[in-house]
């Protein structure tokens, strides 16, 4: 979430980044040098990023691919560099996320070297299957952040795999027109590409439908309800997906130790790079003081290590299902 005055300390940041970016717009992404190169994409986050590498596939040496958020950041806390604004100035396509905690973009592109540049908002291209922040029974909130009268949305929209085949698709017609001359294969890898991600998706379709048990708890934030409403899943959880708090209050505790109880669930969950603190006192306060702690991948913090060992989004998506298949059963 962002706050007025956090809004105006970035701006101010990012104004004195913008300065000094003319002196780096020769530097070339990190995850990619560019060289000879006939197209750069910058992107901020990893779904995106894997999505077009799909997209390019054997091309990729005709492009320079980089990934901004590649060291774990979070994107919520991501604040953009000095190099990061002159590879976006320079870029040929720019793919962004389009929420709250891309309010340094506007800004970024004002500044644009290359004003033939191609940008894609994902969250403007998924128009209204966007959803709002959704607070429900027992999670608790930051009062300043929900209750000041301003419509949130959930940025986390590449948790479905729906909006996934959607997107790939309309980057795919960005970098057809972005290299005409070979559109025919990026056509074909995007199509490819879209019925692996449609055949997951009725994966979890079929292992939800299957499933006793409808619920699931996060002892966490909760970045999937995009992922919970595709299936009609229903969930607990102690934070919504952008917030910033890290301690669950008393209450929050004993509701959500109180649901797995009822419900007589056997998991509870929490997401990556998580100290399941919060996780462990809920199982803590439970009857039965055995729940199993699994960890689910929302995808925000993929490092270029991880990316250079074959880490894909598929691949991510099909280890959340066999979690979701074990807290579900």
């Amino acid at each position: 979430m962002r706050r007025i005055n956090v809004r105006i300390r970035k701006l101010s940041v990012l104004l004195c980044m913008l300065f000094c970016s003319a002196a780096l717009t020769g530097c070339q992404g990190s995850t990619n040098e560019k060289g000879t190169a006939a197209y750069s994409i910058v992107c901020t986050t990893f779904p995106q990023y894997d999505w077009l590498r799909e997209i390019i596939g054997a091309q990729e040496e005709r492009f320079s691919l980089t990934l901004l958020l590649d060291k774990g950041g979070d994107l919520h806390s991501y604040q953009p560099t000095a190099e990061n604004i002159a590879r976006i100035s320079s870029a040929d396509l720019f793919v962004y996320v389009g929420g709250e905690s891309d309010a340094w973009v506007e800004d970024a592109l004002s500044g644009a070297v290359n004003k033939d540049m191609r940008v894609v908002n994902l969250m403007d291209a998924l128009g209204d299957n966007v959803r709002e922040e959704e607070l429900v029974e027992g999670m608790q909130c930051a009062v300043e952040e929900h209750e000041s009268g301003e419509l949130e949305y959930d940025e986390h929209i590449w948790l479905s795999l729906k909006n996934a085949a959607y997107l790939t698709s309309v980057l795919s017609e960005t970098v057809q027109e972005l290299d005409a001359e070979n559109a025919q294969d990026y056509a074909a890898n995007a199509a490819a590409y879209i019925s692996a991600l449609e055949a997951l998706d009725q994966e979890y379709a079929d292992a939800v439908a299957k499933s006793e048990t409808k619920t699931i708890l996060f002892g966490d934030r909760f970045p999937f309800r995009y992922l919970t409403e595709d299936y009609g899943i229903n969930y607990y959880a102690a934070f919504v997906g952008c917030s910033t708090e890290t301690d669950a209050s008393f209450e929050t505790i004993t509701f959500l130790s109180g649901k797995a109880d009822e419900l007589g669930l056997h998991t509870i969950l929490a997401i990556e790079g998580s100290d399941q603190k919060i996780a462990k006192i809920i199982r803590e306060n439970t009857h039965d003081k055995n729940q199993q702690i699994q960890t689910v991948n929302s995808l925000q913090s993929v490092t270029a290590k991880e990316i250079a060992n074959g880490v894909t989004y598929l691949g991510v998506m099909r280890e959340n299902l066999e979690i979701l298949k074990s807290a579900l059963r």
